[in-house]
């Protein structure tokens, strides 16, 4: 079986992820290819050699451009603050090396731009890490609308909430700081890609994003705290969708209802191993939403086990998504979402952002 060197740039919470996917991914799904963890990148030397050690690489970088040049490093995954993206990005693509890169894909529309025009300049596999869309339920849920399950799709309403900032006495920290660290920045980019997952491409956006406490211990806040935004998707249907860090009670906030002709779906993260359907048939008196288990019957959940409703969890998402990755390397052919759908949930941020700002309605534009 041929192996592949995986150098991951940044080791916290996401690139421990990363990491532990890289190392089970070859006995779940037994890949063409085996990940070998070849080098580790953090923001010291000091911080890449403690990854190394707690995560099985082989080497740990003194600098990103270090890991990203080595040639035992064959793909990289950036799991490094937003505002490095975009330079690590370039340097791996140019480089002819694949990169799976954290969402929401550089810190910037114009950084968005710049990893997309490189990596279709080398022709090289690209994915952005939105891992939510790969839980079994939501597979299905996207099986069961383009099979015209519960019919014409006539209403979209998803959230992504936590609640990791209500308490107004939480201090001040980088996340407090800079748009990209905001709720558009960080919680937003998910809900969208579902939307564009579930029912397609966003033709115009309505939005209004606040700011909820403006003052925290340690400092002033500078970007939103929550954000809702009515959207007109290019099939025709209308859709609402709201993010917040400060939420209260919500842990996990990633939910969706779909409306058909024919039917409904709904689900939510914090059960993540259960999706709701109704169907508009049989006696009215006996319908009703339905929970339907996730099993072995269900998209990627027999690779990690056998009983049905024993369920899946958060780091399988995680190894689903490095299955793809692997096998777009293996096959040569990129698997959703590229660098250029990425680009596509970039954009309508922007556009959200930019009707906050101007009260008004803003068209998502392909440029």
């Amino acid at each position: 079986m041929p192996e592949i060197g995986i150098g991951i740039l940044g080791g916290g919470y996401m690139g421990k992820a990363h990491a532990v996917a890289m190392s089970a991914v070859g006995a779940v799904f037994q890949t063409r290819l085996r990940p070998r963890l070849e080098m580790v990148g953090a923001s010291s030397a000091i911080s890449a050699e403690k990854y190394r050690d707690a995560y099985g690489f082989l080497r740990a970088a003194r600098h990103w451009r270090e890991l990203v040049e080595d040639p035992k490093v064959e793909a990289v995954v950036v799991a490094s603050p937003q505002s490095t993206h975009r330079e690590v990005a370039e340097a791996a693509l140019s480089l002819g090396k694949p990169v799976l890169c954290e969402k929401p894909m550089g810190a910037t529309l114009e950084d968005s731009r710049a990893m997309v025009a490189a990596a279709e300049k080398s022709g090289c596999v690209t994915m952005v890490a939105y891992n939510y869309v790969r839980t079994p339920a939501t597979q299905y849920a996207r099986k069961l609308v383009a099979e015209g399950a519960i019919g014409e799709i006539t209403w979209f309403r998803g959230e992504h909430t936590e609640d990791f900032y209500a308490d107004p006495e939480a201090p001040a920290t980088w996340r407090t700081q800079g748009e990209a660290n905001g709720t558009m920045g960080d919680l937003a980019p998910h809900m969208i890609n579902a939307a564009l997952a579930l029912v397609g491409p966003v033709s115009h956006v309505m939005a209004e994003v606040e700011c909820v406490h403006e003052s925290r211990p340690g400092g002033m806040v500078t970007n939103d705290d929550h954000a809702q935004m009515m959207v007109r998707f290019e099939r025709g249907v209308m859709g609402h969708m709201y993010f917040s860090r400060v939420a209260t009670g919500r842990k996990m906030g990633y939910a969706y209802e779909i409306s058909g002709t024919k039917g409904a779906i709904r689900f939510d993260q914090e059960d993540q191993n259960a999706l709701w359907l109704y169907l508009r048939d049989g006696p009215e008196a006996e319908r009703g939403f339905r929970k339907i288990l996730t099993g072995p019957a269900h998209p990627d959940y027999l690779p990690f086990c056998q009983g049905p409703g024993h369920g899946t969890g958060y780091q399988d998402q995680i190894i689903i998504e490095a299955r793809d990755f692997l096998e777009a390397i293996a096959t040569g052919e990129s698997r959703w979402p590229t660098f250029r759908d990425g680009l596509e949930v970039k954009r309508i941020v922007h556009a959200a952002l930019t009707s906050s700002r101007t009260k008004s309605w803003q068209t998502i534009t392909t440029s």
